[in-house]
C-alpha cells in the first residue's frame, strides 16, 4: 500500500471519529430510548397475554355450549314422548250454551275461566266465577323418574265441536293421555273425563292414586263483602252420607280421610263443584279469606283429592263440574247428588219449613207476581194468617193475667216480700182456681220461633232476591242504604239501612204495647228497660244484612201490632174477668203437674225452715 492510500484511510477514520463524537447521544437520550424499548416490550407481552386469555375463553364457551347441548339433549331424552309438550304457546277454546261460557286452555288441558251469562256482578260487570293462570286444575305423575304436572304441559287439540273438545298427549306406540270436556244445551254441568291408553310401562303415580289439585281464586261478586264472605266457603259431601262445610271468616282447612262424592267452592249465590263419577277416596281442603276489604279477592280455595288409579291399566275416570247459581230447584234437579244442600236453609225443623213451605209458596207466587217486594208482603201475610190462632191464644192468655192483676196486687200487699215463696204459692193458687196458665202466652210465641228462624235463614240464601229492587232498596239480597257515612261505627257499619231502622222502631212500639198489657207491680226492677234492648240490638245486628230480611221482619211486626189492636177491640175483658171469678168458685182438681209443683214448694219451705233453725242454734 503506498503512502497516499495510508493517508486517505487515516483521514477517513479521523472524519468518522469526529462525526461520531459530534452525534454521540446524551445520557438523557439514552434513558429515554431505554424507556421506549421497555414500554414496547410490555405492550407486546400484554397483547400476548390477552390473546392467550381470549383463546382460553373461547375454548371455555365452546365447552359450556357443549355441556348445555348435552343437558338439553338429556332432558329431551328423559322427557321422551312428553318432549313435544313441554314448551308451547297457550291457546284458548270455548264451550258455550245459553247459561254459561266455558273457556278452556291447551296448557294443562283444563278449564281456564267460567262466565255465567244470565247474571252480573253488583257493579254491572260480567259475572266470572274464576279466570286466569292463577286458577289450577290437574294432577302429577312420574315419567322416566321425573315428576310432571299436567298444568305445565301443552296438549294437542284432537277433536273440537260446538259442544265438546278433546285435549291429548300421544306417543309413537299408541300412548295417550286424554282430557275430554262436553257441555249440553241449557245445562250448568260440564262433563269431564280423563283417559289413559298404553301408558303402563312408562307412567306412574305415587301411592297408586291419581292426586287431583283444584285451586281457585274466588272474586267478590256482591256489594256487601263481609256478608258475602260469611256465606261462602267449601262444602263437601261424604259418599252416601251428609254434607258438611268449612266457612266463615279466617283461614280454615280439613283433612278428609273418608270417601267423598263432591267438593264445592261456594259463594253466597254461586258455586263451582267437582263431582266424582264414583268417589274420591280422600282429600284435603283449605280456604283462605283475605282480611283486606279493599281487595276484590273474596277467598282462595284449594282441594287436593285422590282417586284410586294405576297407569298399568287403560282407564277412564269420569268427573263433572257444576258451574251455576245456588238456586234450590236447579240444584235439586241433579238427582242423588244433594247439591241443594249448598243452600244454608237451616238444620232440622228450620230446614224443613224452608224446603216444604216457604220455598214452594215463594216460587208459586213468582209465577204470578214480578215484584219481589210484593211477593214478600204476600208471603208475610200468609204466614201471619197461619199463625193467627197462636197469636190470638197468646193474647187471650195475656188478657186473663191482666184482668187478674188487682187480685195479684192484693196478694203482694198482703204477703211481705220476705215471704217470696208463700207469695208465689198464693199467686199460683189464684191462677189454678181461675183456670189460667201463666205459660199460656209464652207457648204460642215459642211455636212461632221456628218460622222466624227459618225466614232468617231463607232470605240471605235466596238468589231470587239478588239484584231485585223495591222502593229505595236497589238489591233486596244485600243491605239498603239511605245514607253512606264518611266513617264506620263499630258493630254498625258505615251506612244507615232504612228497613232495619223501621224494623227496630216497630219492635220498640210492639214492646211498649206488650208492657202496657202485662205491666204488674211485681215486675222485676230494670226488666222494663231490658225489654227495649232487643230492638236496639236488632238495629246493630241487621244493618248489614239483606234488606229483604229486614223488610220481612218490619212487615211481620207491623201486622202483629195490627192484630193485637184488632183483637183488643173485640175482646170483652169484663166478661173474661167474670168467667175467671166463676171459675174460682168451682172446686179445683189438681193436675199431676200441679201436685208435683206444690210438693216441691213445700219441700223447699221445709228446707228453708231447717236452715233457719240451724242458724239460731
Amino acid at each position: 500500500m503506498d503512502k497516499n492510500s495510508i493517508t486517505g484511510l487515516l483521514l477517513i477514520t479521523a472524519i468518522l471519529v469526529v462525526f461520531w463524537w459530534i452525534n454521540k447521544p446524551t445520557e438523557e437520550e439514552i434513558a429515554a430510548r431505554k424507556r421506549l424499548i421497555d414500554s414496547l416490550n410490555r405492550v407486546e407481552q400484554l397483547q400476548a397475554e390477552q390473546a392467550a386469555a381470549l383463546s382460553d375463553s373461547t375454548e371455555a364457551v365452546a365447552v359450556q355450549d357443549l355441556e348445555i347441548q348435552k343437558s338439553d339433549s338429556a332432558i329431551v331424552h328423559a322427557a321422551g314422548i312428553l318432549a313435544p309438550y313441554i314448551d308451547g304457546e297457550q291457546q284458548f277454546f270455548t264451550l258455550e250454551n245459553e247459561n254459561i261460557k266455558v273457556v278452556l286452555s291447551n296448557q294443562g288441558g283444563r278449564i281456564y275461566s267460567v262466565e255465567l251469562k244470565n247474571y252480573k256482578t253488583f257493579d254491572g260487570q260480567p259475572l266470572i266465577l274464576f279466570s286466569g293462570n292463577e286458577n289450577r286444575y290437574g294432577f302429577t305423575f312420574t315419567y322416566n323418574t321425573r315428576i310432571y304436572n299436567t298444568n305445565d304441559l301443552f296438549f294437542n287439540v284432537t277433536n273440537q265441536q260446538a259442544d265438546a273438545i278433546t285435549f291429548e298427549i300421544s306417543g309413537p306406540d299408541g300412548e295417550k293421555l286424554i282430557m275430554n270436556y262436553s257441555l249440553s244445551e241449557g245445562d250448568y254441568m260440564v262433563n269431564h273425563t280423563i283417559e289413559t291408553r298404553n301408558l303402563g310401562n312408562k307412567f306412574a303415580t305415587p301411592r297408586n292414586t291419581l292426586d287431583l289439585e283444584w285451586y281457585q281464586q274466588m272474586p267478590q261478586q256482591e256489594k256487601g263483602r263481609q256478608f258475602e264472605q260469611q256465606y261462602s266457603g267449601i262444602y263437601y259431601k261424604f259418599y252416601q252420607d251428609e254434607v258438611d262445610k268449612i266457612s266463615g271468616p279466617g283461614d280454615k282447612d280439613e283433612d278428609l280421610r273418608t270417601p267423598l262424592k263432591w267438593v264445592a267452592f261456594k259463594d253466597q249465590f254461586f258455586s263451582s263443584a267437582l263431582i266424582a263419577g264414583e268417589t274420591f277416596s280422600s282429600g284435603f281442603i283449605e280456604t283462605i279469606a283475605p282480611e283486606d276489604e279493599d281487595r276484590t279477592l273474596l277467598r282462595q280455595n284449594k282441594a287436593e283429592l285422590t282417586i284410586p288409579f294405576q297407569f298399568k291399566e287403560d282407564k277412564t275416570i269420569e268427573l263433572q263440574f257444576y258451574f251455576g247459581p245456588n238456586h234450590f230447584y236447579t240444584l235439586k234437579s241433579y238427582k242423588n247428588l244433594d247439591l241443594h244442600e249448598l243452600l244454608p236453609l237451616g238444620w232440622g225443623i228450620f230446614g224443613w219449613i224452608n224446603r216444604f213451605a216457604v220455598i214452594p209458596v215463594f216460587n208459586f207466587l213468582e209465577g204470578f207476581i214480578g215484584n219481589y217486594g210484593i211477593i214478600i208482603l204476600i208471603l208475610t201475610i200468609l204466614i201471619k194468617l197461619v199463625l193467627f190462632p197462636l197469636t190470638y191464644k197468646s193474647y187471650m192468655s195475656t188478657a186473663k193475667m191482666r184482668v187478674l192483676k188487682p187480685q195479684i196486687d192484693e196478694i203482694n200487699e198482703r204477703i211481705p216480700k220476705e215471704k217470696a215463696l208463700e207469695r208465689q204459692q198464693a199467686v199460683m193458687n189464684l191462677y189454678r182456681k181461675a183456670g189460667v196458665n201463666p205459660m199460656g202466652g209464652c207457648l204460642p210465641m215459642l211455636l212461632q220461633m221456628p218460622i222466624l228462624i227459618a225466614m232468617f235463614r231463607f232470605f240471605p240464601a235466596s238468589i231470587e232476591l239478588r239484584q231485585e229492587s223495591f222502593l229505595w232498596a236497589s238489591d233486596l239480597s244485600t243491605y239498603d242504604s239511605i245514607w253512606d257515612l264518611p266513617f264506620s261505627i263499630p258493630f254498625y257499619g258505615n251506612h244507615v239501612s232504612l228497613f232495619t231502622l223501621l224494623m227496630a222502631i216497630t219492635n220498640i212500639v210492639y214492646t211498649r204495647i206488650n208492657q202496657d198489657m202485662t205491666q204488674s207491680s211485681s215486675q222485676m226492677p230494670g226488666m222494663k228497660g231490658m225489654m227495649y234492648m232487643m230492638p236496639i240490638m236488632f238495629l246493630f245486628f241487621f244493618n248489614s244484612y239483606a234488606a229483604g230480611l229486614s223488610y220481612y221482619y218490619f212487615i211481620s211486626t207491623l201486622i202483629t201490632i195490627g192484630q193485637t189492636i184488632l183483637i183488643r177491640q173485640f175482646v170483652d175483658e169484663e166478661a173474661i174477668l167474670a168467667k175467671l171469678k166463676a171459675n174460682q168458685k168451682k172446686p179445683v182438681k189438681k193436675s199431676k203437674f200441679q201436685a208435683r209443683l206444690e210438693a216441691m214448694q213445700k219441700q223447699q219451705a221445709q228446707m228453708q225452715k231447717g236452715k233457719g233453725r240451724g242458724k239460731r242454734r
